[in-house]
């Protein structure tokens, strides 16, 4: 997401930012409001809290290869729906709509993940000690509060649905206001795989009240991916309440270029990192870092595959450009380009708003981007990307460093020394060598500075809301027997 340092530009990523907007599914490609939901009720949130801490209670003590298989029938249930699940976060966030089944595919890869490997990321590890035994156990802690955003609104809740159902703790979902549908599809498609009720549920809660749930004596934790300010906000109360929680706040990922053997192939690997799901990731590739010597070449290619992408239905598999998610999140990220612009950036490609219905921004390059504009610190969560020319991989890792994100980074080159090298330089929770930041059920994915912190996936993201119970065992000395006399 966006810095804090300018509120007024932050992307709606989730519905905890500012001020209080309704739960609509509003179709980024018509404008159109196609359905609304009311708030839950503040006077009703404490009873939802304890449905969620009574069936938890039940829900802990199902044996945990029971809860597993449950997950993975999630798994199954979502990938028989895939057309379904991908036609309404298309109809919600306007991302098109091969994305959106690549999207459910890899929630349920997921899910299946921690269905298979859970049991065994739980099992009790030993101690060795001088005398006795001791073993760690892992444990669920409770009610575990997710915050979770728009634009991978079946990929983000289940990274944290996933293995915390599987661990046996509840989970209480706080969508973001632009994905209901979604929201209770999941909470539905949990409930249609045996999750008892009350262990999953949805929240319709308006942001003033989002406090008062982590603030509920029965939620133990609290999880968010959105903005800083966000961000900010929940680990204040979270921390005022001594509560876990754990953040992913978004970044502003370096793709460096150090040397290529294969432009065409780099070239592709840059574009498709900066122009998923138009842009609108976290770890997509927003500045590009090239070293002098093959930037000329690099940028040419990176122009050429910009100019391909043109705007249209993202129900439609032939579109190449879908909408922002909304019409307020395309106004804000021109609002960035065009400051930059007005600065001095120079546009290689894109730059504005195509004259075509839906929330559009053109797919955009800058260049000469300087620390006085806005592009230079704050993420740019679009389809829009700055390039660097650097001399050579001690400036790009400067260059790259030089951020107040540290979520992911790419390293390209042909010399896998050298890319590690510099690698290993990198002030990133997450380095990808030779192909774009991406993201796998089996890898840790978290970030460092202000993009965050805790890891979510991988046996990492099993562990963030447990306790990890030491059993210290040590044998009951013999009674000494009285003496005669």
């Amino acid at each position: 997401m966006t810095t804090s340092q300018s509120p007024a530009t932050e992307q709606p990523k989730t519905a905890s930012d500012t001020g209080a907007r309704p739960y609509a599914t509003v179709n980024p490609y018509t404008g159109k409001t196609e359905k609304e939901f009311p708030f839950l009720d503040s006077g009703e949130i404490d009873g939802v809290v304890e449905k969620a801490h009574a069936a938890f209670l039940e829900w802990r003590r199902r044996p945990v290869e029971e809860r597993a298989a449950i997950v993975g029938r999630a798994a199954e249930l979502m990938t028989e729906r895939r057309d379904q699940y991908a036609a309404l976060i298309t109809r919600e966030m306007g991302k098109r709509v091969q994305e959106s089944a690549g999207e459910v595919m890899l929630a349920a890869s997921i899910l299946e993940y921690y269905a298979q490997n859970g049991p065994r990321f739980l099992a009790p590890r030993t101690i060795e000690v001088m005398q006795g035994e001791a073993v760690v156990e892992n444990e669920p802690i409770g009610v575990i509060l997710a915050i979770e955003p728009w634009n991978y609104p079946f990929y983000q809740v289940v990274r944290v649905a996933g293995p915390n159902l599987v661990l046996g703790n509840a989970i209480l979902l706080k969508h973001a206001e632009l994905n209901p549908q979604c929201a209770l599809a999941l909470e539905q498609l949990f409930l249609d795989a045996g999750v008892p009720e009350g262990v999953y549920t949805n929240l319709f809660v308006s942001i003033p009240d989002v406090g008062k749930v982590i603030e509920h004596r029965h939620v133990q934790g609290v999880t968010l991916t959105g903005s800083e300010r966000a961000g900010a906000s929940v680990a204040e109360i979270a921390g005022r309440n001594l509560k876990k929680s754990v953040l992913e706040l978004g970044g502003s990922d370096p793709f460096i270029v150090l040397d290529t053997e294969d432009l065409g192939r780099t070239v592709k690997a840059a574009t498709m990192g900066r122009m998923q799901n138009s842009g609108q990731a976290c770890i997509a590739a927003k500045r590009i870092i090239v070293t002098e010597d093959i930037y000329d070449d690099v940028v040419a290619g990176l122009q050429q595959a910009f100019s391909t992408f043109t705007p249209g239905d993202p129900a439609d598999p032939s579109t190449t450009l879908a909408p922002l998610s909304s019409e307020r999140a395309a106004q804000d990220l021109h609002a960035q380009i065009q400051d930059a612009v007005d600065k001095g950036a120079t546009v290689l490609a894109g730059g504005g708003r195509p004259e075509h219905q839906g929330a559009f921004v053109e797919a955009t390059l800058l260049a000469d981007v300087t620390p006085d504009m806005r592009a230079y610190r704050e993420e740019l969560f679009g389809p829009a990307a700055v390039v660097y020319k650097v001399r050579d991989e001690d400036e790009a890792v400067e260059v790259a460093n030089n951020s107040d994100f540290g979520l992911g980074a790419a390293v390209f080159s042909s010399d896998l020394d050298r890319a590690r090298g510099v690698a290993d330089r990198l002030e990133a929770g997450m380095v990808w060598i030779n192909q774009p930041t991406g993201s796998s059920p089996e890898l840790p994915f978290g970030g460092v500075k202000r993009s965050g912190y805790g890891r979510e996936l991988s046996e990492l993201g099993m562990f963030e809301f447990a306790n990890r119970r030491l059993l210290r065992t040590v044998p009951a000395k013999k009674a000494s027997r009285p003496q005669a006399g």
